[in-house]
């Protein structure tokens, strides 16, 4: 093993797209500032594995490509290379929100953010920023590693710079992939009632629609479902809902065959849902495919992921005040072993 270390660095990825990777001895995150400040890799040098899934059309850089697009989301989805985005200030279905059309996921997820790298003798830091075009906000993110820990720390701010009080979604959108996703892999966290999505995404969805119960184990349409098993790639599935009435702000996805587990941690108070998406090769025509093997488990503020006016309809959208700001702190961790993970905090 090597001695700890750490260091922040600016680099080129594939088609000349800036990057900026944090890294330690145990592990390194890659974000990508000119497209939504996208987390692109997250490796666990333990085991010289990127966790993040990586869509099989490829890293485009933004600009390219087609540049018609007859919904928003299909424009989202054009660029989606995989990874972990942030989701701000919509989440899921575009809507309208105080005269403005909100795209699909919001337009944090696609803007340019501004960075700064500082780097000390105990730590290497990447600090982001960005002012959103069509609502008034400004958000700063400062993401810190340090020597010897297999743990990346977000320290996030969303100011309001509006005359008026603002509704928002806020959500964390990271999203896992093989080799490390497989049928060896299953989900821990502290207790939950799971929500179907009140329409089917699929046919391949084996939950019924707006279908409630406890976390793990589900009513399917074939029997009982045990959510916290990630299914087989040689399987077909496709779910989407969401864990609410969360005991606590962590989960852990554990991989048997690999012997370690990727964790998240959140303040609940402020991430008090999880969004639970499964696309396991189980949607046909754009943009999966039928060749898609994903799972996302995504802390949010807010539900259902049909945009930010149905989460205001349902009293999940919370509110910034006029000129106020909300703070948040998450971390992302590499946790050796496969044994049962009682309790994570910050």
């Amino acid at each position: 093993m090597s001695k700890p270390f750490c260091l922040v660095r600016e680099h080129m990825l594939e088609r000349g797209i800036p990057a900026i990777t944090l890294e330690n001895d145990l592990m390194a995150m890659t974000l990508l500032p000119e497209k939504g400040a996208d987390v692109y890799s997250l490796l666990y040098k333990l085991r010289a594995m990127d966790v993040l899934w990586k869509a099989p059309w490829g890293l485009k850089r933004p600009g390219s490509g087609v540049l018609m697009h007859g919904t928003s989301e299909e424009a989202w989805m054009e660029y989606y290379s995989g990874g972990w985005q942030e989701i701000f200030p919509n989440g899921g279905d575009a809507c309208v929100y105080k005269n403005c059309h909100l795209n699909f996921h919001g337009e944090v997820s696609i803007l340019p953010w501004e960075s700064r790298l500082e780097q000390t003798a105990d730590s290497a830091n990447v600090e982001l920023t960005v002012t959103t075009y069509r609502s008034p906000f400004r958000i700063r993110r400062r993401l810190t590693i340090e020597p010897g820990k297999a743990v990346v720390r977000i320290r996030e701010q969303m100011s309001n710079r509006a005359e008026e009080e603002m509704h928002f979604m806020w959500g964390h959108h990271p999203a896992y992939g093989a080799p490390f996703l497989d049928g060896d892999c299953f989900v821990q966290l502290p207790g939950a009632t799971f929500q179907a999505h009140d329409v089917e995404i699929s046919g391949s969805s084996q939950i019924p629609a707006g279908t409630v119960a406890e976390w793990p184990k589900v009513p399917g349409k074939s029997g009982v479902i045990d959510l916290s098993q990630v299914p087989p790639m040689t399987e077909r599935h496709c779910e989407f809902g969401y864990l609410r009435d969360l005991k606590a702000g962590w989960y852990a996805l554990t991989s048997r065959k690999y012997d370690f587990s990727v964790a998240l941690v959140w303040p609940q108070k402020l991430f008090p849902y999880l969004w639970f998406w499964q696309e396991l090769r189980g949607s046909f025509g754009y943009p999966w495919y039928g060749s898609s093997y994903v799972m996302a488990i995504e802390p949010f503020s807010s539900i259902p992921g049909s945009g930010l006016e149905s989460a205001i309809a349902a009293g999940t959208a919370p509110v910034i005040e006029a000129g106020g700001t909300i703070g948040a702190e998450l971390a992302v961790m590499f946790i050796p072993g496969q044994a049962r993970i009682e309790s994570l905090a910050l």
